[in-house]
């Protein structure tokens, strides 16, 4: 589970680096804009997920009986 964790954190970073990279005032300022919330998203879900006990959080925000 630890590999996709890892997986949304650098998928995360590159979608910030991307949107970071990008400049000017087009019809492009959507996707930068898009690609920074996706990746801030990415990075914070999957620092969360890092973080011990988070399955139990997960777990009972979405009512899984284990």
């Amino acid at each position: 589970m630890g590999f996709w964790y890892l997986l949304l954190l650098l998928i995360g970073i590159v979608f910030i680096i991307a949107g970071l990279t990008k400049k000017g005032v087009s019809a492009a300022v959507k996707v930068v804009i898009l690609l920074f919330v996706f990746g801030v998203l990415f990075i914070v879900i999957s620092v969360f997920m890092f973080l011990p006990g988070s399955d139990e959080i997960v777990a009972e925000l979405l009512k899984l009986d284990w």
